[in-house]
């Protein structure tokens, strides 16, 4: 495979708010179809992940991530709302020339993901959905419930319960929820695996958390307070005909399982990959199966 380097641009929306934008594996092969990640964790997530993830696929993908507005390097200027977002995504898929192209949502993204198909499933090749869910209320509320009862986690419960329901005080109170947490995103020890999970190694970067970061808590309170509690796309599910991957960890106590067997279910002819070593990131977790899943999957919609 022959190395790509990234291009970094910055696109201007319609409403003058800037993205901070990269495109991997552009080059003269102008025919290679496009493939757009989206990021977790909103005021939270960059771009670091999706590019760690979807790098690999440069070869025979141009592959587009981008910092959502209120996230990273982008502009933190609303609205942060669904539709918003969405919008977001069109303007950058006509940037990148694409008449159709895939989407991967992780984590927040494949709530954009999913409410993206249902509106746009004439503009998809195929979705990726990586440990998710489809409704927002009991998500949220499923979520905060196992990091209160999780015996590895010494929470402050009040900040916990601000951060969920989107009524962080805040960025300095976002910040200091964030870490308190991080071992429920990680899967449980196992030696016959690959050892201990290091503290800030391999979690740090796993919402996508790198220098250029910045805990925005009005995005955070946008997303938690207004779009996850209206956030269902339960019954809409039968109608998305996109060919759709689905794929969670086995030890996801943020989007557990059986909120990805019920997309899988939902989705007439998906495909769902349950990682059995994996925790909220299959990606990191056992990348080599990720890859090979990934892989597999593309090729049937390329």
């Amino acid at each position: 495979m022959v190395e790509i380097k990234p291009t970094t641009s910055t696109v201007q929306m319609d409403d003058g708010v800037n993205l901070r934008v990269k495109a991997i594996g552009e080059n003269s092969k102008s025919t290679k179809p496009l493939l757009i990640a989206l990021h977790g964790a909103p005021g939270l997530s960059t771009s670091v992940e999706p590019e760690a993830t979807f790098t690999f696929l440069s070869d025979i993908f141009r592959v587009l991530v981008f910092d959502a507005r209120g996230s990273g390097g982008s502009d933190m200027t609303g609205p942060y709302s669904h539709d918003r977002w969405i919008k977001d995504i069109e303007i950058l898929r006509k940037w990148a020339g694409a008449e159709k192209f895939v989407l991967a949502g992780w984590s927040y993204g494949g709530f954009i993901s999913l409410d993206y198909a249902v509106l746009h499933a004439d503009k998809l090749l195929g979705l990726m959905l990586r440990d998710t869910w489809a409704n927002g209320i009991l998500g949220q509320m499923t979520a905060l419930g196992n990091i209160l009862t999780d015996d590895r986690l010494h929470v402050d419960v009040a900040r916990q319960v601000r951060v969920w329901s989107g009524n962080l005080r805040d960025d300095k109170d976002f910040e200091e929820a964030i870490p308190e947490i991080l071992p429920i995103y990680a899967p449980p020890e196992d030696p016959s695996l690959k050892g201990p999970v290091k503290d800030n190694d391999e979690l740090k970067g796993f919402e996508g958390m790198d220098e250029r970061a910045a805990y925005n808590s009005a995005t955070q309170n946008a997303a938690f307070s207004i779009n996850v509690p209206c956030f269902d796309v339960r019954q809409k599910l039968k109608d998305i005909k996109t060919p759709t991957l689905v794929v969670v960890g086995r030890h996801d106590r943020i989007t557990p399982v059986e909120f990805s067997q019920e997309i899988a279910n939902g989705i007439p002819g998906s495909r769902l990959e349950i990682f059995e070593h994996s925790g909220h990131n299959p990606a990191s977790d056992e990348t080599e199966k990720f890859r090979q899943v990934t892989l597999d999957f593309l090729r049937t919609v390329i």
